[in-house]
């Protein structure tokens, strides 16, 4: 029976180390049209007020409306417009230039900056500091939006209304408060998608499955364990095959990568912990010896544990020096 202590999706957040970056009021009045190349950087908005279009990293165009929130945990190219350049558009009209950008007071305004503002947005970005980062990502839906999204709508405002003031302990609140925004967002994700589309594969089409689910928490309750693909089948009342297939098409990955790279990103955690020995860790993550774990971590990361915390401490030194 699956551990209901175990929260995998909580954990995943966890080591993904969210860290407050920026958050800002976008306007947009008549006709606008914003366009960022991005690095990857995880990007969240609320909309406040209005309507707008947007686009994101190939996805198809979503109408955003007042109460929406999107989440794009990893974001690259991304296009936001007013409703009003799509009709301007198939009219074959000549806007004035939506590319304008004025400060105004506690805002960004595009477009127009006398008009009334058909569109008002909270938008930010911040960052993951976890060094498997890339690697969680590929767990979470490429893209969320969310209707009515009146709880994540208020987390949004507190976190930016952290962001801009110094108080004791900001950070601390600003990283908690990202953990419940992630959290928050994932849990909130609709189990529909669009009629003959399965959803995407990642670690909420796993724990909707309620036979995957019960051997992610049973994994990722017990990392050490033993694991062979026959015990997690056993986990899920599954044949060995079945389990196999369904898993690999849920998740993405076969059992067995999954749960290297689970304790591989643990392992890294434990690495930052500067009073954790080598067989320590190994024990924890799995591997009956240093060694062992030594060689599968340097299959896995390309360097070996020793060299890959020491690098870490070096990093550590530096940000504390700067």
């Amino acid at each position: 029976m699956a551990d209901p202590s175990s929260d995998p999706l909580g954990e995943i957040v966890s080591l993904l180390r969210p860290r407050a970056g920026f958050a800002k009021v976008a306007s947009g009045a008549g006709h606008w049209r914003v366009t960022r190349e991005l690095d990857g950087e995880p990007f969240y908005c609320v909309v406040l007020d209005g309507t707008a279009r947007m686009t994101v990293d190939g996805h198809p165009t979503v109408q955003l409306q007042a109460g929406d929130f999107v989440l794009v945990p990893s974001l690259f190219h991304f296009a936001m417009e007013s409703m009003e350049m799509e009709g301007a558009a198939k009219e074959g009209l000549t806007a004035p230039d939506p590319s304008l950008v004025t400060a105004l007071p506690g805002e960004i305004r595009h477009g127009d900056p006398e008009g009334p503002a058909n569109a008002r947005l909270l938008v930010g970005h911040f960052h993951f500091g976890s060094p498997d980062s890339r690697l969680l990502i590929q767990l979470l839906p490429r893209l969320l939006h969310l209707r009515e999204a009146e709880r994540l709508s208020a987390l949004v405002r507190l976190l930016t209304d952290e962001t801009r003031a110094v108080r004791p302990a900001r950070d601390m609140i600003l990283a908690r408060l990202l953990d419940v925004i992630l959290l928050e967002a994932l849990r909130a994700a609709p189990d529909e998608t669009t009629p003959g589309e399965a959803p995407p594969a990642g670690i909420l089409r796993g724990l909707a499955d309620e036979r995957l689910a019960a051997s992610l928490r049973r994994l990722h309750a017990d990392p050490a364990r033993d694991w062979t693909i026959e015990s997690l089948a056993r986990e899920a009342a599954l044949s060995r095959s079945a389990f196999y297939k369904r898993f690999r098409t849920a998740l993405g990955m076969p059992p067995m990568e999954y749960l290297t790279a689970w304790r591989m990103a643990l392992a890294k955690t434990y690495l930052d912990q500067e009073d954790l020995g080598m067989e320590e860790i190994a024990g924890r993550v799995g591997y009956g010896s240093a060694s062992a774990f030594s060689t599968a971590f340097t299959r896995f990361v390309g360097v070996p544990p020793s060299r890959y915390g020491m690098e870490k401490g070096q990093d550590r030194a530096a940000t504390i020096a700067a």
